[in-house]
């Protein structure tokens, strides 16, 4: 199989490390031309640099903005007016008791997790529909479906996403704009990494066997039972891009290694 993006614009939320970057490489890959978004002008260019070395001709721009508020949401879309695919990747997580959990943090993460996908899908989809041609994915989680007890807050918000991606796939009905969600497991990004360098420190073991320990004290029912790297999410998301994913809507599509113990 051979996907070209050739021609084809591609927004990439929260995509200068990580599951996001990967994702922004391997559509410029494809061909696409990709913008790739963070909070800091300097992450931004530091991502776009690497995207140079990692793609030879690579078609990339880069905005530096808040997606966690309405403002931030509408200066992406007055920079970047259409695009073909929509990948809403911008998220936050983090550990937290749920009795200590505070209104604040469970509305940020609402903020960033849910409404961000939900102001920039409701920009993108109009123009795609309008073409009767678009790709939108929501990166929800496997913690959308197997709640952790430490961080409940955000898996209501992966919840949140998958919800939207399904109902907004039925308002699309008859249309050639798919709308997907997709489901990583635990992931090699670089917040995880830092979790993981820390819980080393801390145990006086190494990254690898904290990994391990993480795998079997937290996703014990993992099949592949290690993390995912993010190029092994990406690969997915940029099939679900393709043309060849046409007849792939509604769905939640997981690439969580077996860790959700169910066939439906």
């Amino acid at each position: 199989m051979h996907i070209d993006l050739t021609g084809k614009r591609a927004v990439v939320t929260g995509s200068t490390a990580g599951i996001g970057y990967a994702i922004a490489k391997g559509l410029a890959a494809a061909g696409a031309s990709v913008v790739i978004t963070g909070r800091s002008k300097e992450r931004v260019d530091q991502a776009l640099a690497a995207l140079s070395r990692d793609v030879s001709n690579a078609n990339a721009t880069g905005v530096a903005v808040d997606l966690g508020t309405a403002d931030g949401c509408q200066k992406l879309i007055e920079r970047v007016t259409d695009a073909d695919i929509l990948v809403n990747n911008v998220g936050t997580f983090e550990p937290s008791d749920f009795f200590a959990t505070d209104d604040d943090t469970w509305q940020r993460f609402f903020d960033v997790n849910v409404m961000s996908a939900v102001r920039l899908s409701r920009h993108y989809a109009k123009e795609m529909r309008e073409r009767d041609w678009g790709r939108i994915e929501f990166i929800s989680s496997e913690s959308a479906l197997n709640i952790p007890t430490e961080m409940v807050h955000y898996g209501m918000t992966k919840a949140a996403v998958q919800s939207v991606s399904r109902g907004l796939a039925k308002v699309l009905t008859g249309t050639n704009v798919t709308v997907n969600a997709i489901l990583p497991g635990p992931t090699r990004s670089e917040s995880v990494k830092k979790m993981m360098e820390e819980q080393a420190q801390e145990a006086c073991i190494s990254v690898a066997e904290a990994e391990k320990r993480f795998i079997d004290d937290n996703r014990p029912s993992s099949i592949i039972h290690r993390l995912a790297d993010p190029e092994e999410v990406a690969n997915l998301c940029v099939y679900v891009a393709s043309e060849q994913a046409s007849a792939t809507t509604g769905a939640a599509l997981r690439v969580e290694g077996g860790i959700v113990d169910t066939m439906a």
